[in-house]
């Protein structure tokens, strides 16, 4: 736990963090947020941030030291997708129990449970998670990974991140840490190249990266590792023979770019493949920074063609789109690199950004921002779901761009939702999936069953006038018990 200690106090002394650097040596030390209570971090703990960073490793088994529930509830937790390998969606545990924690048997349970994944799947790698409960006892996952390394010949990678140490952020950086230890370096390719690059924070949610890799290919630069999405242990092995890296997501990965720097001098720049503009910047940036690290200058002049070639197809699909949203007001209640990045992308079209969190974002996302909307009053860092649905329901957007929580403050206000985090079903990264944002924004607002929803009701409606006409005695005495069995009057079975 000393060496867990240390390692959380140096994630915490991040210089490649601007919010960091701003503190005083005290509050720095302190980190971003307070350690969690053990059992109260459901959702949000370390554990299920390393597990986020590390699971889209397609041909790895994860396996989970812990009680059954830790991972029922944070198996498959993001929407990544692979291309080959389908192991990382095979749920392993080592369904720890009472009596097992009672006698001391979750070293040797453990142990047990990587012979077993070994003889029946044989992945290259397993990685070990620990949870709140095993940290707690003392099991030594350390000494046990790097027993059953040794005696059967694969990497098996000890990720130390239980869930009471701190935040799902906090859980992401450490997942670095652990790439950084135990993976990265500990293969050399014999095919490195000066058009090599990584990619990292980038987790091909929904195959998105899968629309941007065919444009690198086109100019040669090959994806040495993309961290995490779609990857392939040895592929992230090699990774530090890179010539330079993209960060997609600066808050789960910062601290592994920057040591990837310091260690390998391969440099790095924060970019996005959200929106035309951000894509074609994100081109640019890695071009230049093949060419600062030895590449051909040719490079840079076709990149500037591939870009004008993908820009002007683009924009000629956006334009049958632009009439129809020109004008339309836009709530995004998201964070990290969405909050800037996305905004730039609907505002290039014409779309009105009413509001845009910035919860979990970085304070260059912050910055970026405000530079993009020029209004601080657009910007707000968290909005609780009364004030949410307030603003929707008195018809200040026409659409909630969100995640799955707050979907249905949205179907309660009667607004169009589309879902832009990581359960969506559908790519928004690159020049098409620009046009896909777009298109999937127009079949929302455009829905004809937001006229209907907003009809009134029948039973709201008021009951017609119309003249009584004489009844018998028997077809009194029926309506009255109608009345008295629903609750209604007469009058309520007029006509809307």
């Amino acid at each position: 736990m000393s060496l867990l200690r240390a390692k959380i106090q140096d994630v915490f002394n991040e210089p490649g963090c601007e919010k960091n650097r701003g503190k005083d040596a005290k509050a720095r030390k302190e980190g971003c947020s307070k350690p969690l209570t053990p059992g109260a971090a459901a959702g949000g703990c370390a554990f299920d941030g390393a597990k986020i960073v590390l699971q889209p490793i397609t041909d790895v088994a994860h396996l989970i030291h812990a009680p059954l529930a830790c991972e029922g509830n944070s198996w498959d937790n993001r929407g990544a997708a692979s291309s080959g390998p389908a192991l990382w969606r095979t749920s392993f545990t080592t369904d720890l129990t009472e009596l097992d924690v009672v006698m001391g048997q979750g070293e040797r349970k453990l142990f047990k449970a990587i012979l077993e994944i070994k003889e029946a799947y044989g992945p290259p790698a397993i990685f070990v998670y620990p949870t709140c409960v095993t940290a707690l006892i003392g099991d030594d996952i350390e000494a046990v990974c790097k027993r059953a390394a040794e005696k059967f010949g694969l990497a098996v990678v000890p990720v130390n991140s239980p869930g009471f140490v701190g935040s799902k952020n906090l859980g992401n950086k450490l997942a670095g840490e652990t790439l950084l230890e135990h993976v990265i370096g500990t293969v050399e390719p014999d095919d490195a190249g000066p058009y090599d690059i990584n990619i990292l924070g980038e987790f091909n949610l929904s195959g998105e990266f899968w629309l941007v890799k065919p444009l690198l290919d086109r100019l040669g630069i090959r994806v040495r590792a993309c961290i995490p999405g779609d990857a392939r242990y040895v592929d992230i092995a090699c990774a530090h023979r890179a010539r330079a890296a993209m960060v997609a997501c600066s808050t789960a990965l910062i601290n592994l770019a920057r040591k990837m720097d310091e260690r390998w001098d391969i440099p790095f720049f924060e970019g996005s493949f959200y929106g035309i503009t951000d894509t074609s910047d994100a081109l640019r940036n890695i071009a230049e920074l093949l060419v600062k690290q030895g590449a051909d200058p040719e490079i840079l002049g076709r990149t500037e063609l591939l870009i004008a070639e993908e820009e002007a197809i683009a924009w000629k699909k956006l334009a049958a789109y632009r009439p129809r949203l020109e004008g339309k007001r836009v709530l995004l209640n998201t964070g990290g690199v969405k909050s800037w990045s996305v905004v730039h992308a609907l505002m290039e079209i014409g779309i009105e950004i009413v509001g845009t969190s910035v919860k979990k974002s970085t304070v260059e996302d912050k910055e970026r921002v405000k530079q993009i909307l020029k209004d601080d009053n657009h910007i707000f860092e968290q909005m609780a779901a009364r004030e949410l649905y307030t603003m929707l329901s008195e018809h200040k957007a026409d659409i909630l761009l969100s995640g799955g929580r707050t979907q249905f403050v949205a179907l309660k206000a009667k607004t169009p939702w589309l879902d832009i985090n990581q359960e969506r079903q559908h790519p928004y990264a690159g020049y098409d999936g620009m046009v896909e944002l777009v298109r999937q924004i127009d079949l929302a607002i455009q829905n004809p069953i937001w006229c209907q929803v907003r009809e009134p009701a029948p039973w709201d409606c008021q009951p017609a006038v119309r003249e009584e006409l004489p009844r018998t005695k028997s077809e009194t005495v029926t309506l009255h018990a109608v009345q008295e069995f629903s609750g209604t009057t007469a009058a309520d079975f007029g006509e809307c």
